[in-house]
């Protein structure tokens, strides 16, 4: 065992399996299996994080050990050493951050759904709000999005809307689309002048987000399709107005769980199955995570929260500019730039919450 593991109980075995993937890499079988290679790669760059900030600390030990012997010697040595012992210490901290416990999934891609909640037309308009916020967001990370679903108002807003975020190449966990947008889940709530009010009043309205991992294809997931109910139906623009002469739109209903998935922006009817079979796969993990964590009685944030719908987790209110998070308390008044895509502040008071959780985990395994 090497000195940093028998500091780190884990690291070690991490550190040999990082070794292995090294070599399967570089192994036909993976190379021939895109999913295979997507799910070594993606294991490998976050052990790579790993091993450099195991080599970082390592080196920080070693400079710091050589100038305290050198001092011994030659006392001007010894100014070098506070420096070098910060240096220690960051690197230390550094590693405990990325040994400690984190959600499997953060890595993973997202389906994202957002659904009008109380206050009609105005809570459509409000998750049309929402999804360009996502968008824009998405945007400014340089993942791939597309619009699987969506069911128009008359005023152009959305009854729901059905999105999924891609990163691209093999994001490490921190990077992942899941680790940044699995806090969004939950009730969101508006408070501003509607369109449709001639008084000018102020409404309180909402919309629900539901935030789910996206499935690799050789998850655990296995759907019957003796379990399906699939319609067939013509797809639909705004206003309810036919875009479609074909039956190509999908609507599959899981029997068991009572699940109800529609697609109809994909021009085939094949395409729509497709893509509302991906959607019903990630609903059924992201249920089955959500039991065994309420079994389990894990409240952690970063988890049971994402998919607790009921919950309200943030407030929009447009007079004062001003944005709030119920759970991190969260507030700024820049609600205008956060609608425009800038997300980053948010999310990250709510991964500190997390984090600090899993720091605290950490170290009683330290």
């Amino acid at each position: 065992m090497s000195a940093l593991g028998e500091e780190f109980s884990a690291l070690d075995a991490l550190l040999e399996e990082y070794t292995e993937l090294e070599t399967r890499m570089s192994d036909p079988e993976v190379l021939s299996s895109p999913s295979l290679l997507k799910q070594v790669s993606r294991r490998y760059a976050e052990l790579s994080r790993i091993k450099a900030a195991a080599d970082q600390l390592s080196h920080a030990r070693d400079d710091l050990q050589a100038a305290q012997e050198l001092a011994q010697d030659d006392p001007s040595f010894a100014e070098e050493i506070p420096a070098l012992e910060e240096e220690e210490k960051s690197a230390h901290e550094h590693l405990l951050s990325i040994l400690a416990p984190r959600d499997p999934d953060d890595a993973c891609d997202v389906i994202l759904e957002i659904k009008a909640g109380e206050g009609g037309e105005e809570s459509a308009l409000f998750a049309a709000d929402l999804a360009r916020m996502y968008l824009r967001y998405a945007d400014s990370k340089g993942w791939k999005t597309s619009e699987l679903s969506a069911t128009y108002t008359e005023l152009g807003g959305y009854k729901e809307i059905t999105l999924a975020l891609r990163a691209t190449g093999n994001p490490t966990p921190d990077e992942g689309v899941w680790a940044h947008l699995k806090y969004e889940g939950g009730v969101h709530r508006v408070q501003r002048v509607p369109v449709t009010e001639s008084q000018g009043r102020v409404h309180t309205s909402a919309a629900g987000v539901f935030v789910m991992p996206e499935l690799e294809v050789d998850d655990e997931i296995v759907i019957d399709p003796n379990d399906l109910r699939i319609d067939v139906y013509r797809s639909s623009g705004p206003g309810g107005q036919s875009v479609n002469t074909t039956d190509s739109a999908v609507r599959i209903t899981h029997l068991p769980s009572g699940i109800v998935v529609s697609m109809q922006n994909e021009k085939s009817q094949l395409q729509n199955k497709e893509a509302a079979l991906r959607v019903l796969a990630s609903r059924l993990a992201a249920e089955a995570k959500a039991k065994r964590e309420a079994e389990a009685s894990a409240q952690r944030l970063s988890q049971v929260r994402t998919v607790d719908r009921s919950e309200r987790v943030r407030t929009y209110n447009f007079p004062e500019n001003r944005i709030a998070d119920h759970r991190s308390g969260f507030k700024a008044y820049n609600l205008d730039q956060v609608l425009d895509g800038a997300l980053d502040p948010v999310i990250a008071s709510l991964q500190s919450a997390d984090e600090a959780e899993r720091l605290a985990s950490a170290d009683a395994h330290v």
